[in-house]
């Protein structure tokens, strides 16, 4: 009977000493593990405070009138909102030219030696004076304005603006024409077919005319600059139908225009563009352009029966109901 005593001692023993070792670990709490205040921190991380908002007083504030509202908000130190009624207006072309410059008649068809063309050379010098100021001021931005570079980059802006154009990228347009030139050029040109080619120049591009304005504001410069430009184009628009409505690819045109470039001196990331063409009042008006028709059906010829009733003066009985029509009408 000792044997069976002893090993009940012994389990005895080490029951107690499983019971003691599961107290200590349960008296082990969480937040003395580790470092002083660690856990703390990195619980109170995972909480988040949300201000709920007071509904109530949303609904009685709804129901507030707007001096009982403003009153209500300086007593709490809030100043009343504003409300402002202006629109954001943002001008980025002139509407319109400024000091238009006037073709002599006869512009292109004289030579510089000839009488005409000598005179036409010596009213431009003397319309100098005002383009040299505004030289000036257009230098005073751009300290690497030359004139004659000028003109042949605006022939390229020319050429980049009318491609773009036939091909109907009106998105990319909008880069090389102002927003005063755009409609005028886009006009009337949905669903037809522009084909335009560029040959060459007869004369070299020529700076007319230079003008500088500031609009609203001293600080906001506009500057528009005429060009003449001498050159060789085919033109042919067809319509929705493959129609030919004007001028052929098949005859070379000689062209020459007045073209005004416009852009904004106070802006930092402003272009050259086209932004109108100067068209003079002597100038004979253009041809009208033929809009293309569905053709009337042509009339069946009369039968045999009808050519005797016409004859013999027998009126048949769809004739008559057409003929008490048309009288009921007048």
């Amino acid at each position: 009977m000792l044997l069976p005593k002893l090993l009940r001692s012994q389990f005895t023993s080490i029951r107690c000493f499983q019971t003691s070792a599961c107290l200590e670990a349960r008296g082990i709490k969480p937040w003395n593990v580790g470092l002083e205040g660690q856990y703390r921190q990195a619980r109170a991380k995972k909480l988040l405070k949300v201000e709920l908002p007071d509904f109530e007083k949303m609904r009685s504030d709804n129901k507030l009138t707007p001096e009982e509202y403003v009153s209500k908000l300086k007593e709490k130190g809030i100043a009343p909102p504003r409300q402002y009624k202006e629109k954001p207006v943002a001008i980025c072309s002139m509407q319109g030219v400024l000091d238009p410059y006037i073709p002599p008649e006869g512009d292109g068809k004289y030579s510089v030696l000839s009488k005409q063309g000598v005179a036409q050379k010596a009213t431009r010098v003397k319309q100098k004076g005002t383009s040299m100021l505004a030289l000036r001021k257009i230098k005073s931005y751009e300290d690497d304005f030359d004139v004659p570079v000028f003109a042949e980059d605006a022939l390229k802006i020319y050429i980049k603006a009318h491609e773009l154009l036939a091909s109907n990228a009106k998105e990319e347009l909008l880069e090389y024409v102002t927003e005063f030139a755009y409609p005028l050029m886009t006009f009337q040109t949905e669903r037809k077919t522009i084909r335009w080619t560029f040959i060459k120049t007869n004369e070299i591009p020529e700076v007319i005319q230079m003008r500088t304005q500031h609009l609203i504001e001293k600080e906001n410069m506009f500057a528009q600059i005429t060009v003449r430009l001498n050159t060789r184009q085919i033109l042919a628009i067809y319509d929705r139908f493959g129609h030919l409505m004007s001028g052929s690819e098949a005859v070379v045109k000689d062209v020459l225009e007045y073209v005004v470039f416009e852009k904004n001196l106070s802006d930092y990331n402003g272009k050259w563009r086209i932004h109108s063409k100067i068209i003079p009042d002597w100038l004979p008006e253009k041809e009208p352009i033929y809009s293309t028709f569905i053709r009337d059906s042509e009339p069946e010829p009369p039968t045999e029966e009808e050519l005797r009733f016409e004859k013999e003066g027998i009126v048949s009985d769809e004739k008559k109901s057409d003929d008490t029509k048309v009288k009921e009408t007048n």
